[in-house]
């Protein structure tokens, strides 16, 4: 029995893992560059590892020579314990698993120690110190003169990373679409800010790879350093990789060129943070000698899956030709299921979700995190536990839910001027400075209204357009919250001002509606003003506490994006209409002629199908907010791949569900009795931290925390297990 064959067989004994040729193939390969495109499960973490392995006991590697690239810390840590795990008598030196970032760090803390240069990071919260979002919000305030939005400030985020990764020259910025008033101004202005101090700069987590590049590029003695500390290097995850990335390593393995890439351009999905797919394209253009080995084979999911997405993905013509396949058995077809109105689409998952068993076994996948919002409300009136891969509660952030929170505070109490002047530039009144500064100097005892109507300035239209609002304040007062949502839009021209906003400000005016009609969906069953705002407060918090039912039975709800690399029994994709998935900006880029943003909603897509093992079903629906809508294009395509009937819901689902306890948590520690909480108490919270306790009134509780004060719901603090005793010596 050969060397390689000895191996093999060992590792089949010792650990029960036995590889098909191509996986032996790729083991054996250790000298010059091999690129390993891998579907999706197909083996491509055992097979690196297994590799790893055999150049330690095989070939005699030193561990420590070895060095293993990775996406994300998750990632690295993964390879890292499943090395481990697989080779346990090779961890007293250990391999070098880590994230390019980690790389890119050591080079650039090696450089300016040598050239006597301090820095520092300003990524994430820095107890007061420099910090990157403040920046940009600083300096975006300075040059547009209002509060910049959560969703601009990871817009203007990302194109900075972009324009970072790219590595794209400052005459090429004004190349990258970004809606962000003076974004190139904005972009240069924080460079300079960070570099305002030769001797002490402010770097964030792209500067780490740019400034890692040029030290390769300009300082022979540090390349050399990392070129000879390593003999092998090997990457992950290479199609999510940038330019900048592959630039460092490049250089890198150039004396060896003992390179290792994993990847599959079939699953390139971030081109939108600077992600080069063609790189894998080109390989060989670069790695002149270079290996090419396909990992076809998928032993994850059902014949049934399988063949269809395998199928799907030709759709794409930039790619390699490999063809997926499996030897799993057939389990179910997969499903189309179609709605008369989108409202019925998460009535729907819940019934379906509630007769699951296992709820960890079942993912919902949607395209952006809007969506998950109506399916938590719904999950959450019927007492289904779920737990959301990358919870993003800005959507209780949005101005949009502040307006109409306003507007119904306003039904309240017409006296406060602080509450109007939040709301008064969206109700038409076309009030001046001026006029707005006279109505605070007024008696804060009167009306609003009646003080504006006092003014002698007003035209003829402003003084219709106040008595209009003021009555239909009036007619909100003490009303169900879905009429008032819908006399803020109708009667208080809300629709209209939106509409005049987004064409002005080039706000995406389908969200912004999108916002407003789930706002209709939560308040629908609701009686008063009041719960409407604790029932959103009530969703927020469950957003954030949901990340502890994390390997729990709990189901999960995961973008497209965040689903990579996991895999559940059924998965469900929703919202799979034209505008959404694609978007409208994929599909005009496309019908212009350019294909490279279609081809990746594609592959986002196929990233989405190969989640299932065994069943996978497509929702979409015919009317969305009162429009016809249609079906997605790529549900189309599957609909002609499986040849199969569309599962048409004409109705609302009317099955009763079952109701069960939601899953708490565990916290052995947690307060579960409201008369073991005493105003001036010292507590901890699971999401806010330590705080003290302001006030008790009902069903309130109000508690000061270290930058904040909250008022949460009492009954659900209880039950979700959120509260316990804090120690008074802790810190937050």
């Amino acid at each position: 029995m050969n060397t390689e064959e000895s191996f093999f067989n060992r590792k089949k004994q010792q650990l029960g893992v036995q590889l098909n040729n191509v996986q032996k193939k790729a083991v054996l390969h250790t000298r010059g560059p091999l690129l390993l495109l891998a579907s999706p499960g197909s083996g491509k973490t055992t097979t690196t590892i297994m590799r790893i392995g055999y150049l330690i006991e095989e070939v005699g590697v030193e561990p420590s020579r070895i060095k293993a690239v990775t996406f994300s810390r998750a990632s690295a840590a993964d390879m890292k314990e499943r090395f481990a795990r697989f080779f346990p008598e090779h961890t007293t030196t250990p391999v070098d698993f880590s994230t390019i970032h980690s790389l890119a760090f050591q080079v650039v803390r090696d450089y300016f120690y040598k050239q006597k240069v301090s820095y520092q990071l300003i990524e994430g919260s820095l107890d007061g110190g420099p910090n990157k979002k403040l920046l940009l919000r600083n300096i975006y305030k300075a040059m547009n003169d209002e509060i910049i939005t959560e969703e601009q400030l990871e817009d203007l985020t990302t194109y900075i990373s972009f324009i970072k990764n790219k590595l794209l020259p400052q005459n090429e910025w004004q190349n990258i679409d970004c809606d962000i008033p003076f974004v190139e101004a904005i972009f240069e202005e924080y460079e300079k800010i960070k570099n305002a101090d030769p001797s002490n700069l402010l770097l964030d987590y792209d500067d780490m790879l740019t400034i890692a590049n040029d030290v390769f590029n300009k300082d022979t003695l540090i390349l050399q350093k990392y070129q000879k500390r390593y003999d092998y290097v090997l990457t992950d995850e290479s199609q999510d990789t940038s330019l900048v990335q592959h630039k460092i390593i490049k250089k890198l393995v150039k004396p060896h060129h003992n390179l290792f890439v994993v990847a599959d351009d079939d699953q390139s999905i971030y081109s939108w943070r600077g992600a080069e797919p063609t790189y894998l394209l080109d390989f060989k253009k670069v790695y002149h000698n270079a290996v090419i080995l396909k990992m076809e084979q998928n032993y994850r999911s059902s014949k049934d899956i399988v063949d269809v997405a395998n199928r799907f993905i030709k759709r794409n013509k930039n790619r390699y030709d490999k063809n997926m396949f499996t030897e799993n058995n057939s389990h179910k077809p997969i499903q189309i299921t179609q709605f008369e109105d989108y409202r019925n689409q998460a009535k729907y998952l819940v019934q379906e979700i509630d007769l699951v068993e296992k709820k960890k076994d079942v993912a919902v996948l949607y395209r952006n995190n809007s969506s998950s919002i109506m399916l938590i409300n719904e999950l959450d009136r019927n007492q289904i536990p779920f737990y959301i891969k990358d919870s993003d509660n800005r959507f209780f952030s949005h101005w949009v839910v502040k307006d109409i929170l306003n507007f119904m505070r306003m039904s309240f109490t017409d006296r406060r001027v602080d509450i109007f002047q939040q709301i008064y530039t969206k109700c038409g009144f076309y009030l001046s400075r001026e006029q707005l500064f006279k109505l605070t100097k007024k008696k804060p005892s009167e009306s609003i209204f009646e003080r504006l109507l006092q003014n002698k300035g007003l035209k003829d239209y402003q003084q219709k357009q106040i008595q209009a609002c003021q009555k239909t304040f009036q007619e909100m007062k003490g009303g169900k919250p879905l009429k008032a949502i819908k006399l803020i839009r109708n009667q208080l021209s809300y629709d209209k001002t939106l509409k005049d906003m987004s064409k002005k400000l080039g706000f995406n005016t389908e969200y912004i509606f999108s916002v407003l009609q789930t706002l209709e969906e939560i308040a629908d069953s609701l009686d008063t003003m009041e719960q409407f705002a604790e029932r959103l407060n009530h969703l927020e918090e469950l957003m954030k506490v949901s990340k502890f039912n994390k390997n729990k039975d709990a189901i999960t709800l995961s973008t497209f994006h965040s689903s990579k690399g996991l895999e559940f029994k059924k998965v469900y994709m929703i919202d799979l209409i034209e505008g959404v998935f694609p978007s409208h900006d994929e599909i005009n880029k496309y019908k212009d002629g350019e294909r490279d943003l279609m081809e990746e909603a594609v592959r986002l897509f196929y990233v989405g199908m190969t989640r299932a093992e065994q069943e996978l079903e497509l929702l979409t629906y015919k009317k969305q907010n009162g429009k016809e809508v249609s079906q997605s294009r790529f549900v189309a395509n599957v609909k002609n791949i499986v040849s199969t009937p569309v599962k048409v819901q004409t109705s609302e689902p009317k099955k009763k569900l079952k109701t069960e306890k939601p899953m708490v948590p565990y916290n052995p520690d947690a307060i579960i009795k409201a008369e073991d909480i005493q105003e001036g108490m010292t507590i901890k919270h699971r999401v806010f931290g330590q705080g003290t306790v302001v006030s008790i009134n009902g069903e309130k509780i109000e508690i000061q925390f270290q930058k904040v004060r909250k008022a949460l719901l009492l009954e659900t603090c209880l039950e979700m297990g959120l509260l316990e005793l804090a120690n008074e010596l802790s810190v937050n």
